[in-house]
């Protein structure tokens, strides 16, 4: 086509359908060109377009053959040739199901409600933008209605590609915000609201970065908090002067509806500015500004309304920001956690969903799980374990509490137990769900957590399904439960049998890791374990599990843990050092030296053996056994050198050969100390006297009941029975490392 002294091209594209409405959208391009004076090319220029061709009369009954003819004939920018393309696009969008227009965040700004003294009776036009443009520069009622108007236009995303290109418009908004948003909220609203139509699709963020919108909306923020405070503060006056007669009366009502009306319009312009910056958020950059500016103090700040809709939005807001460490800890120092309380539970779902996933992210941190608890949120959320909406979630802040210490015994004052008893009962023979075996194994590791869970028929249950699906996970509950003394280690007597009869070479090893690790904790007197061994053939299982590398570390610990529990037999003792067991153990020392736990373990079934009359010369005279705790007595684990000590105390008594050298160890080892003492004082110049009076002076000579070590401290040997606190008759064994091994994380399995 000739235009003027030019030409311009017009090119069809593709042809689609629009992702939203019943429309085709055909793209083109234009291509324009100036010719020179004889008709040559001087000057071209090319510009991509979109025309938007809506179908609304397309219904399931439209003739679609008849319904393309007619839009190829109208539309000139598809040539004949693409009917059968058109047919086929207009065939799609008859089958295709009516969605919504997709939104970018769960929760969106509520519609903008008319304000006082605004009435637009006429739809605005994008052929009009200018004109509303031109009621910006008068004065607040006409830049209400001109802003207004635009605000109509860019509620339609079909017009913000055009309202991008009027830089005449943005400028004046952006300037009429900049300049007049504290004089008006309504005028604030209605523009915020426009770069919001703006800030709602990624592409378009550039524009409201340039107008610097963003920073705007902080001051805004910032600014309507502090004139809350002041009307709550002037509210607060007047309600604190009590009146006396209808007149005072009167005058409070008044301020009251006045506040009310005020907080309402405030609200509007706090939910649709926050929205914007969520949506800016989007970029980290950015969301780093706005933290820069304080903007976890401010929405926190919000928490304190009651407007459901914008606390939504401000928990969607802290959720988002809460992945990041550092606003993580802003939200530690603000009292975020004693807000959020007062939102659990609460009517509005959304909300109360939103606020249990923010409380989720941050019970990650140790402070603020111990600030959920204080502020009253553990009966709260077990409560919520019945809602089955946010069961789940629920479930995973009461497992974060779960792993603390302080914190397990608090669950004995809760519902929490028998509902996840309940919720265990109900699975029959389907999987466990991860976050309820989770919460389950870390709850049993506290006594009466355990007592709990096992009352009523509650073990056998455990046991019963525990045996029959093999679920190793369930048997780590188990295996909790049966580490403590009292009762409930009492009912595992009937289950001796069926958790040895699963230690076998054929199982797999994480199960028998778990059944193993229940026996071994099976610390009851009178519990003939010579029987069990003959009876289940362990024995050889067991010494050929000493071999280093002969299966999991985790595994060959617990072997050594059981040999020291079934040591505590006298006949059981005899019958595993006849075995050959007890070399075994020396390797098994000699490779895992550098192990604290398997190094304890293992003094402590040398230990256990030579408290037995049948065992201890076999330690003592038919291995080298005595020289390896020589070596380890002033190892640096005070639990490998208590374990050491009393081992050897008990073969000093008994055998006077290795009692000399032990002796003689001790004193080298004290005369040692004692020399570098001497050698450390003699340096300190300032010291003229190596004691200042005979207190101070190091025993270094032993009577037959006690010895001092060098910080005065008494050691009890066999004659004062105090060995591990226990009595002759009832050994016990040390606390193993059992779910706080250093290389190890806290069970934590759910994604």
């Amino acid at each position: 086509v000739q235009v003027n002294n030019g030409l311009m091209k017009v090119t069809a594209g593709s042809l689609d359908v629009h992702p939203t409405e019943k429309a085709l959208v055909v793209h083109y391009e234009v291509e324009a060109s100036i010719l020179g004076e004889g008709g040559g090319h001087m000057l071209g220029e090319r510009k991509e377009g979109q025309k938007i061709i809506r179908v609304k009369s397309l219904s399931p009954s439209t003739d679609v053959g008849a319904l393309a003819k007619k839009v190829v004939e109208e539309c000139k920018l598809i040539p004949p040739s693409r009917l059968p393309q058109v047919e086929q696009l207009l065939y799609y969008l008859q089958n295709r199901k009516s969605s919504p227009k997709k939104e970018k965040r769960t929760v969106k700004p509520r519609e903008l409600t008319p304000f006082e003294g605004l009435e637009l009776n006429e739809e605005a036009s994008i052929t009009r933008v200018d004109e509303y443009v031109e009621l910006l520069y008068e004065g607040i009622p006409e830049k209400i209605r001109g802003s207004a108007l635009i605000l109509q236009l860019a509620r339609n995303p079909d017009n913000l590609e055009e309202l991008l290109h009027n830089e005449a418009a943005l400028g004046a908004l952006a300037r009429v915000l900049r300049e007049d948003w504290k004089q008006s909220v309504e005028l604030a609203t209605i523009i915020i609201y426009i770069f919001f139509c703006f800030s709602s699709f990624s592409q378009f963020h550039g524009v409201v970065s340039h107008y610097k919108i963003g920073a705007l909306c902080m001051s805004v923020v910032e600014h309507e908090l502090k004139r809350h405070d002041v009307w709550c503060e002037e509210l607060r006056k007047k309600n604190k002067s009590a009146p006396e007669n209808g007149s005072l009366r009167r005058d409070q009502e008044k301020a009251l509806r006045k506040y009310q009306g005020l907080l309402a319009k405030q609200e509007q312009l706090l939910r649709v500015s926050l929205y914007l910056l969520l949506n800016l958020a989007e970029d980290t950059r950015t969301e780093l500004k706005m933290r820069n500016k304080n903007i976890v103090g401010l929405l926190v700040k919000v928490l304190d309304r009651d407007d459901e809709e914008l606390l939504v939005l401000v928990v969607s807001f802290l959720k988002k920001l809460s992945i990041f460490l550092e606003n993580k800890n802003d939200m530690a120092e603000v009292d975020t956690v004693e807000r959020l309380a007062r939102l659990v539970p609460c009517d509005h779902e959304d909300l109360l969903n939103l606020t249990l996933r923010l409380l989720l992210n941050l019970s990650f941190d140790s402070g603020l799980r111990a600030k959920m608890v204080e502020v009253g949120l553990l009966p709260k959320l077990t409560d919520l374990l019945g809602d089955e909406n946010n069961r789940q979630v629920a479930m995973r802040i009461l497992y974060h509490i779960s792993i603390d210490d302080r914190f397990k015994g608090m669950f004995v004052y809760t519902d929490c137990i028998p509902q996840l008893m309940q919720m265990l009962f109900e699975c029959g023979e389907e999987e466990i769900e991860a976050e309820l075996i989770s919460i389950c194994i870390n709850l049993a590791a506290n006594k009466r957590n355990a007592q709990l869970i096992c009352e009523g028929n509650g073990l056998k249950m455990l046991m019963k399904r525990a045996l029959k699906m093999k679920d190793c996970l369930l048997m780590k509950m188990i295996r909790n439960i049966s580490q403590h003394d009292g009762p409930t280690k009492a009912l595992f007597i009937d289950y001796v049998g069926d958790l040895a009869a699963e230690i076998r070479a054929e199982e797999e090893e994480e199960w028998v890791l778990e059944c193993l690790g229940t026996l071994a904790n099976l610390t009851i007197p009178d519990l003939d374990w010579e029987l069990v061994l003959k009876e289940y053939n362990l024995v050889p299982y067991l010494k050929d599990r000493l071999k280093p590398g002969s299966a999991e570390d985790d595994l060959i610990l617990e072997v050594v843990i059981m040999i020291g529990t079934v040591s505590m037999d006298d006949a059981c003792a005899a019958m595993l050092a006849k075995s050959g067991i007890i070399p075994a153990l020396i390797e098994l020392l000699n490779a895992q030296q550098e192990d604290d736990e398997f190094v304890c373990q293992i003094v402590y079934v040398f230990y256990q053996m030579v408290f037995h009359q049948a065992t201890r010369d076999v330690i003592i005279k038919d291995t080298q056994a005595p020289a390896y705790l020589i070596d380890l007595m002033h190892d640096k684990n005070a639990e490998i050198r208590k374990v050491c000590d009393n081992t050897l105390d008990i073969i000093a008594e008994y055998d006077e050969e290795w009692g000399g050298k032990i002796q003689s160890e001790k004193f080298r080892f004290h005369n040692n100390q004692w020399l570098e003492m001497v050698e450390s004082r003699q340096a300190d110049e300032s010291e003229t006297y190596l004691y200042d009076n005979d207190n101070d002076r190091t025993d270094l000579f032993y009577s037959a009941g006690t010895h001092k070590t060098l910080d005065g401290a008494c050691r009890k040997t066999l004659d004062d029975k105090d060995v591990f606190d226990q009595t002759s008759s009832s050994p016990g064994r040390p606390a193993t490392a059992y779910g706080f091994r250093p290389d190890e994380q806290p069970f934590y399995q759910y994604s």
